[in-house]
């Protein structure tokens, strides 16, 4: 018996499923609010939850509702079918998987992550090659470096700008600054728009050192909340109606160290279908892509072409409508899809991967940017991916022993 039709088969003996018309009702065990539609047809099974549209064949709803139906077609077969899904559950149940974690040297990162930050920080600073200055009146300019290292610093803090001064004296002391310039100066070198292309290729040389280890990747886009609104006129409903500001990261990460490859940050109505080629080339400057996962957003012709120009492998999801009609590697991508779902599902799970990128990120510096300008929303959301990369890194010099060394990229 497979894990799904043990999980029906509690289902049928604990949950209440009635019947309505040719379809059954069948509540979720997750949320006691939500109910699925079921039709257990033997050749053509139907239900509406999430397991079944993914993999398009019987869940354990649609086996709980052909239990419910054998029992009460054998009259003396109700108590047995309840018996013996008491036995398989206490006895067959297996077991969640779990992952043991590195406590040791997950202790030691953690408690030394801020000072390797800086260091590492400096170290990445360093490879800025600083633009030919321009003759001018007044005090002279800040270097580059320094401002990519106080505002990326800045982000890793978490605090205001008048509060982070304490730490960049310290920064300042220890040299990995010139002069510790004024608290507006952070917020004035994040509206600069010559830091955007700086922070993507800081992004991409702060990878290097884990170029070794990862060859399985995933992508995805997640957003981050401004604090300003844009507000207009809703002529059809009367009045003013407004909505919060924000703006979308689209990112590429290893699936084993959560390490963030490429990154490009964009208006918040930017579609993710159109970026995956890019994201992958940048990667692929860089990596080895053998594998790389995505959600069906990312199902199309040409990022499946994008995707085996390069010599690796696509598990992208499809549309339950999706159809392989449009021929080259679309369908062949899912024909694959349809025939080995379960070797497709063992490598597309590792997506889920880049999930947990946007939550480390979003947990350690906040889910939120705190610039106005369009141009500092963007700068910040990279510099909340660079310290991520940084702060992967520190956990892998102590889990892995990488030396994070850091290479022109």
């Amino acid at each position: 018996m497979c894990p799904r039709q043990e999980r029906g088969t509690l289902i049928a003996a604990v949950c209440r499923i009635v019947k309505k018309g040719a379809m059954w009702i069948v509540p979720s065990q997750s949320d006691g609010n939500k109910k699925y539609t079921v039709h257990p047809d033997e050749q053509q099974p139907f239900c509406s939850c999430p397991d079944f549209e993914a993999r398009g064949c019987s869940c354990k709803h649609i086996y709980a509702v052909r239990l419910v139906i054998q029992r009460e077609e054998n009259t003396d077969g109700t108590e047995t079918v309840t018996k013996t899904m008491t036995v398989t559950e206490s006895t067959t149940q297996p077991k969640k998987p779990t992952y043991p974690q590195m406590w040791k040297e997950y202790n030691a990162a953690q408690t030394n992550e801020k000072d390797h930050f800086q260091a590492l920080l400096a170290d990445l600073c360093d490879m800025i090659q600083e633009p030919e200055a321009k003759p001018s009146r007044g005090r002279p300019k800040l270097p580059m470096s320094d401002c990519v290292f106080m505002t990326c610093f800045k982000v890793y803090s978490t605090i205001s700008q008048r509060r982070f001064m304490c730490d960049l004296d310290d920064a300042h002391e220890k040299g990995y600054i010139t002069r510790t310039p004024h608290y507006n100066a952070i917020g004035s070198s994040l509206e600069d728009e010559a830091m955007t292309p700086l922070l993507m290729k800081l992004i991409a040389a702060s990878a290097l050192p884990l170029k070794a280890i990862e060859t399985e990747f995933a992508i995805d886009a997640s957003g981050f909340a401004g604090t300003k609104f844009a507000r207009w006129i809703d002529y059809k409903h009367g009045g003013f109606r407004e909505v919060r500001e924000w703006v979308k990261a689209h990112v590429v990460c290893g699936v084993k160290t959560h390490i963030v490859t490429a990154a490009v940050v964009t208006h918040r109505d930017a579609n993710d279908c159109p970026f995956l080629p890019e994201l992958l080339a940048k990667t692929k400057e860089n990596f080895d892509i053998r594998e790389l996962s995505a959600d069906k957003q990312y199902a199309s012709q040409i990022n499946f072409e994008a995707v085996d120009a390069i010599g690796a492998d696509a598990f992208i999801d499809f549309r339950v409508t999706t159809t392989g009609g449009c021929g080259g590697m679309f369908a062949k991508a899912f024909h694959f899809f349809q025939m080995y779902k379960e070797e497709f599902f063992a490598s597309y799970h590792k997506r889920s991967n880049v999930e947990s990128v946007f939550n480390m990120i979003k947990r350690k510096m906040g889910d939120s940017v705190r610039s106005k300008d369009d141009t500092a929303m963007k700068n910040e959301v990279l510099c909340k991916i660079l310290c991520h990369n940084i702060c992967c890194l520190i956990s892998a010099f102590y889990e892995l022993g990488v030396e994070p060394k850091f290479l022109s990229a």
